[in-house]
């Protein structure tokens, strides 16, 4: 069996307190590094994720001053913060629901309560997502969002799914609504009968403009109560559900629109503020990269404004396919009730887990015994994919981003280039090297390449003698490298979900959001890069070292130098195997799609301002006994 002592066997795993973390940190020289971060950031309303302080440079430890260093640091204490901040029992968990939204839980919570502990959750208060996706629609009369719900039933690109007396009663034709209709099958029995109007294309549907969201969160914000009578149920027989014996209200028109083939950022703005680098043309591109990168480096530090195109849309809208060339993409300015299973920071659909990770796919399906061991694996970097990404002509395929990143991760197409690193000098200071030739760093290390041309107009013979194709490797045979990137094709990733499983370390660049971003923390789940790749070779060499071209191997004056980090990589990869265990179970993907549609149940419903749980938790004392939380997590140490 390959790997065959597990990674507790071989590396003992001690589980330390928190000061005793915070002291083996520093005996490793993870260090904070001086690094100022713009507060005012553009985020989804409503929606409020992790986002690096500013790191410091302290202690006498503070001999490794990379920047890396302190985001590693930085985003350890923000986890640990997370981590022993979640709820541990019913009333605490009502409690904190009223605190931070303002609102009992709807009608069901507690039955959701003891579905999720019963099925292991083990942070029953992260679900920010769901809030921030479905907050604007308060302001929406609830048979206004029922009648939309029953007509985008029939409409073009969306599949209806049917719920009535605890069951699914019917649903359209389709791979992906099969897969949701089985998934919400499983719980049924505890929703209240509605419509659900899923997007069956890959790109996100939904776009009102900024003003337009911002007057419906003021509205939303307005209508906040915590009633003591509310009623712990949802109401029943409502008008306006689709009835396919009766004819659809025509007059409910969703105003599709398509943008395909045009510049996405040119609508998108609209979505965005006017002090952002989208609309404020007095931003720079450098402006916009001190609101999410380091200083120092130019790494990412804010992973969340990393893929916010109210920020990177101005400097990336020519340099990403979706962005550029999308080959189908029809979008509304009207809040509507669609569900889907991604998007990008101005859209607003309601995100459910992907299908794709419903399913037992065999291109994105993790299996533990195909995995190796850490040291088992090569110090290499793979990606593999085809040209997706947006429709390619001869003129402009060059700059699309899945092209860019294969041809920067080239040896050949780099051998008369230089890129910009981190190198350490003789008095341990890290200094800025622009002119770091990478051609023979990316022949030693690097594995990335296409495996096929897909999606060119009129066909792909203009690749011919650009690309020399690379065997499709099985998605099994990709945990051999220590390192594997994800990187949009013209949707999200189904195999992101994966790599946090394996053993491997995920390295991520992508415009796209999901369910589960706010319980996935950049640099120490995964290490996060910019959509340009500018710092892929400062990565790089960081985590697999770099030595310098003399023979002496303790002579850093003939060449770049970087010591090896595989130890932090080993640990991020094993902290992101430990934390997918916890949290991106096929349970934790039925625990959020069933408060999702709870919360779904409420907005819909004509009493929504008097229906909820409005108890104090403490009947459930006695389950919660029974059924205590895990402990929290600490720090892993691989030792």
């Amino acid at each position: 069996m390959l790997g065959a002592n597990s990674f507790v066997g071989r590396r003992k795993s001690i589980y330390l307190g928190l000061a005793t973390a915070a002291a083996v940190i520093c005996l490793l020289n993870l260090v904070f590094l001086t690094n100022t971060v713009d507060e005012t950031i553009i985020r989804i309303p409503g929606l409020s994720l992790f986002r690096p302080a500013p790191p410091k440079l302290e202690g006498a430890f503070a001999r490794d001053q990379h920047p890396i260093a302190g985001l590693m640091n930085e985003a350890n204490r923000h986890w640990q913060q997370y981590e022993q901040g979640r709820s541990t029992d019913f009333a605490q968990t009502v409690a904190k629901y009223r605190e931070t939204f303002g609102r009992h839980p709807p009608p069901g919570f507690k039955d959701w309560y003891i579905f999720a502990r019963k099925n292991g959750a083990h942070n029953v208060d992260d679900f920010q997502q769901i809030h921030g996706d479905l907050r604007p629609f308060w302001a929406i009369p609830p048979a206004e969002i029922r009648q939309m719900a029953a007509r985008l039933q029939t409409s073009e690109s969306i599949a209806g799914l049917r719920l009535r007396n605890h069951k699914v009663v019917s649903k359209s034709e389709g791979w992906r609504v099969e897969t949701l209709a089985q998934s919400v099958g499983r719980i049924a029995e505890y929703l209240p009968d509605m419509d659900i109007a899923m997007n069956t294309m890959d790109q996100p549907r939904v776009m009102a403009t900024y003003d337009d969201i911002q007057q419906y969160l003021k509205d939303e914000e307005s209508t906040r109560s915590i009633p003591d009578d509310a009623q712990d149920q949802f109401t029943s027989n409502m008008e306006h559900l689709y009835n396919e014996e009766a004819p659809v209200n025509e007059e409910v028109d969703p105003a599709w629109f398509s943008v395909a083939g045009q510049l996405y950022m040119d609508s998108a703005k609209e979505s965005c503020s006017l002090e952002s680098p989208a609309r404020n043309e007095n931003m720079t591109a450098e402006d916009a990269d001190q609101l999410y990168k380091s200083n120092f480096g130019g790494f990412v530090s804010n992973f969340t404004g990393s893929t916010d195109l109210c920020n990177v849309g101005p400097v990336i809208g020519e340099q990403h396919g979706f962005l550029f060339t999308a080959s189908s993409n029809k979008i509304t300015r009207k809040l509507i009730p669609v569900f889907s299973e991604c998007k990008v920071s101005v859209n607003n659909d309601i995100l459910f887990p992907a299908n794709m990770y419903f399913l037992k796919d065999e291109r994105y399906f993790y299996d533990n015994k195909h995995d190796y061991e850490w040291e088992d694996k090569t110090d290499s970097m793979l990606w593999r994919g085809v040209t997706s990404g947006g429709v390619q002509v001869a003129d402009n395929w060059h700059r699309l981003h899945r092209q860019r990143f294969v041809k920067m991760a080239n040896s050949t197409e780099m051998e008369n280039s230089t890129v910009s690193i981190l190198s350490r000098n003789n008095r341990d200071q890290y200094q800025l090297d622009s002119e770091f030739h990478p051609s023979e760093f990316a022949s030693s290390h690097f594995d990335v390449g296409f495996t096929e041309a897909w999606g060119c107009i009129p066909d792909c013979s203009f690749y011919e003698g650009v690309w020399t194709y690379k065997d499709q490797k099985p998605f099994n045979e990709q945990f051999k490298s220590k390192y594997l990137v994800d990187i949009d094709g013209h949707s999200f990733s189904g195999r992101w979900r994966a790599f946090h499983q394996s053993r491997s370390l995920g390295i991520k660049a992508t415009i796209f959001r999901e369910w589960h971003d706010s319980r996935l923390f950049a640099w120490r789940h995964f290490i996060p890069m910019d959509n340009r790749f500018t710092d892929l070779y400062a990565l790089m060499t960081y985590f697999i070292g770099l030595r310098p071209s003399a023979s002496d191997d303790s002579t850093v004056d003939n060449g770049p130098y970087v010591p090896r980090h595989d130890f932090e990589a080993e640990v991020i990869a094993a902290q992101s195997r430990e934390w997918a265990q916890n949290v991106l179970r096929d349970e934790d993907l039925d625990i959020y799609l069933y408060l999702l549609l709870l919360e779904y149940g409420r907005i819909i419903d004509d009493n929504r301002d008097t229906i909820g749980y409005s108890g104090n938790g403490s009947e459930l004392a006695r389950f919660d006994a029974e059924h205590p939380f895990p402990p929290s997590l600490q720090p892993l140490v691989v030792g």
